[in-house]
C-alpha cells in the first residue's frame, strides 16, 4: 500500500478525526456508549455505510448532475443504512433493539454526508473507499474510548462480562462502589471534551492562537 492510501486510512484516526478534531457525530457519543458492545456495532456500521457511499458516488460523481446530487447521496446512502439494519437484526438482534432508531439516523449522520461531499466526489473510487474506511474507524475509535470507560466505571464490566470483583464492592465489604454519573448522557459529552483536551496537547498545531 503506497504510503498516500496509507494517509487515507491513518489521518482521521487522529489528526483529522471527525469526532474530536471536525466535531461531527458528537450526538452519537451520547446515545449509544453506555456499553462498548452498541458501541462497536455502530462504530462498525457508520464505518461500513461510509466506505461504501463514498465508493459508490465516486463511481456515479462524473454522471450526476450538480442539481440532483444531494438526493443521490441520500438514495445510497439510505440503501446502504437500510441494508446494514437488515444484517445487525439477522446476526446482532439484542444489539439492534439496544440500538434502536440511531443506526436509521446514520442516513443524516454529518461524517457520511461530508465525506461524500468533501472527499467522493472529487476522487477516484479507491480513494474514496480508503478514506471512508479511515473516517469510519476515527469515528468507531472514540464510541469504543468511551464506550470503554462509561462501561467499567459505570457498570464495572465490559462487554457484559464482569471485570471488577464483586468482592471489591461495599455490599460484600469491600470498599468500592460504581460511578452512576458515568450512565448518563452528560457524561459522555465531559468525556469527549477530556479527549480532546489530551488530543490537542500533544498536537500543539491544533491549538487555537
Amino acid at each position: 500500500m503506497s504510503s498516500k492510501s496509507l494517509k487515507y486510512l491513518t489521518e482521521p484516526l487522529s489528526n483529522s478525526n471527525p469526532i474530536i478534531v471536525q466535531i461531527l457525530g458528537i450526538c452519537s457519543a451520547l446515545a449509544v456508549t453506555v456499553q462498548l458492545k452498541p458501541a462497536i456495532v455502530m462504530g462498525l456500521s457508520v464505518m461500513v455505510v461510509t466506505a461504501f457511499a463514498n465508493l459508490v458516488m465516486s463511481l456515479l460523481r462524473n454522471g450526476v448532475p450538480s442539481r440532483i446530487r444531494i438526493i443521490v447521496q441520500l438514495v445510497v446512502i439510505a440503501t446502504l443504512v437500510i441494508l446494514v439494519d437488515q444484517i445487525l437484526k439477522a446476526y446482532v438482534y439484542d444489539v439492534s433493539k439496544q440500538l434502536s432508531v440511531y443506526v436509521g439516523l446514520i442516513i443524516t449522520n454529518c461524517i457520511v454526508m461530508g465525506r461524500v461531499e468533501a472527499f467522493a466526489l472529487g476522487n477516484h473510487p479507491w480513494a474514496s473507499f480508503l478514506d471512508g474506511i479511515g473516517n469510519g474507524a476515527g469515528y468507531a475509535s472514540i464510541l469504543i474510548i468511551i464506550a470503554f470507560f462509561r462501561e467499567l466505571f459505570g457498570a464495572g464490566s465490559l462487554l457484559g462480562f464482569r471485570v471488577i470483583p464483586e468482592s471489591w464492592y461495599i455490599d460484600n465489604g469491600g470498599v468500592y462502589a460504581n460511578c452512576g454519573l458515568m450512565l448518563f448522557p452528560p457524561m459522555a459529552l465531559i468525556l469527549v471534551g477530556c479527549i480532546i483536551w489530551v488530543h490537542r496537547s500533544f498536537n500543539k498545531d491544533l491549538q487555537e492562537k
